[in-house]
């Protein structure tokens, strides 16, 4: 039986994108050269609507001026998908991780990562009794009725010449839905989006949230997690 790859894990709470997103480059680099082992962040972000490659920038709803009132930074940015929004009470991961070459191919598979992603989130959330759910055609993670479904987390990825990934999913935990409105989620205008404190109606742990996700992650991508000090990635 072979010994898992390592994961570190750095946990940096409340991170302003454009630093996020400087580390993530940072670090797939790092990876890319093997100089270090794959890699999960996990934290949050102040409110911001982020644009990926199909991103329209008529999805945002709301004005320059209602943006600036609501002190909420809009940025177009290399992932896949259209727009989303990030703040506070929403754990946002992403994995800095070198995938293996398809059979046959020296590219990775993409799309069983983003499956892989999303079935970690489905049970995740198993653990909180929620059922989340793939739906088909469509990124992320769902729940509620099939006839009225509603995202509970979102997935947009960028996998490197080099096979690392970048970005990841946002996940809504104590989310306040009412950021949702600016925006046409994702670029989906009839499907609701939801969060776990919705759902449960009351307020989760975000430590203990963050926890079941990393533990949810270690037995999906087979992985032996190390905790690692935020403070040495600064």
């Amino acid at each position: 039986m072979s010994t898992p790859t390592i994961c570190q894990v750095f946990q940096l709470g409340l991170l302003p994108y454009a630093d996020a997103w400087a580390l993530q480059k940072r670090l797939a680099a790092q990876r890319a050269a093997d100089e270090i082992p794959d890699t999960l962040l996990l934290l949050e972000h102040p409110h911001i609507y982020t644009l990926g490659s199909s991103g329209h920038d008529e999805n945002i709803l709301l004005s320059s001026a209602e943006l600036r009132e609501r002190r909420i930074d809009v940025q177009r940015v290399d992932r896949g998908g259209d727009v989303t929004y990030h703040g506070q009470g929403q754990l946002v991961g992403y994995p800095i991780f070198k995938l293996p070459s398809q059979v046959g191919s020296l590219h990775a598979d993409v799309i069983s990562y983003v499956r892989a992603i999303e079935q970690t989130i489905i049970d995740a959330l198993q653990h909180f009794d929620i059922e989340g759910w793939q739906y088909s055609g469509l990124t992320g993670v769902w729940t509620g009725e099939k006839d009225a479904p509603a995202k509970i987390c979102a997935i947009g990825v960028k996998v490197t010449t080099k096979r690392v990934t970048q970005h990841g999913f946002a996940l809504n935990v104590n989310t306040d839905l009412s950021y949702f409105e600016g925006i046409i989620p994702c670029g989906i205008r009839d499907k609701a989006v939801t969060s776990m404190q919705e759902l449960l109606d009351a307020s989760l742990n975000m430590t203990a949230v963050s926890q079941v996700v990393i533990e949810s992650f270690a037995s999906h991508f087979d992985r032996r997690v190390v905790m690692a000090d935020p403070t040495s990635v600064a």
